[in-house]
């Protein structure tokens, strides 16, 4: 069953929800191939560190993280993805990645992407790697009351910025970029 503190929240709110297992999934697009539900229906749980303090981001799992944009749009110097070994005393119950997005059950602010807000149901990883649980984008929207953003977040297909693209020689091999003289 999902972590006990979640499922009594939602008892006490009287929300419906349904909990599937499954095969473990360590991604949420792993997760969302095992309960057979599209990528941008699922949330992806991401513990940013934001000016000094744990806060949780949830997207749908095939969008990423546009820090730049991020760090603009929460007026901030300082935004950076939280280190596991930081936050994995607050999530006591769960295991290490499968986070689900009540950061308001754990202390933290929640910041929501938008494009979330849009569907009408969600599915999330449940405390463990191989439970998920779904219910509906309004029981979730009202239960957290995130901070919904409008940016900060790169759509799948978008394109990739040109620090991660690989230089290609002609030939179609890649080419080895090299940092402080060595090759990677």
């Amino acid at each position: 069953m999902p972590i006990q503190q979640l499922k009594e929240f939602l008892a006490e709110a009287d929300v419906e929800y349904m909990c599937l297992t499954h095969p473990p999934a360590f991604t949420a697009q792993e997760l969302a191939h095992h309960v057979k539900i599209a990528g941008d229906k699922v949330v992806k749980t991401v513990i940013i560190e934001l000016d000094g303090k744990m806060a949780m981001l949830v997207m749908p799992a095939t969008w990423r993280v546009r820090w730049d944009s991020l760090s603009r749009i929460l007026d901030t110097d300082f935004v950076d993805l939280a280190d596991e070994q930081a936050f994995q005393d607050r999530f006591p119950d769960c295991e290490v990645g499968a986070m689900p997005p009540f950061g308001n059950l754990f202390g933290m602010t929640v910041y929501c992407a938008e494009p979330l807000t849009a569907q009408p149901e969600l599915a999330f990883a449940a405390g463990s790697h191989t439970e998920t649980l779904h219910m509906k984008t309004r029981d979730f929207l009202n239960l957290v009351q995130p901070m919904v953003l409008n940016q900060g977040f790169i759509k799948p297909g978008a394109r990739k910025p040109a620090w991660l693209v690989k230089a290609r020689h002609p030939h179609g091999e890649e080419s080895k970029q090299r940092v402080s003289g060595m090759a990677v």
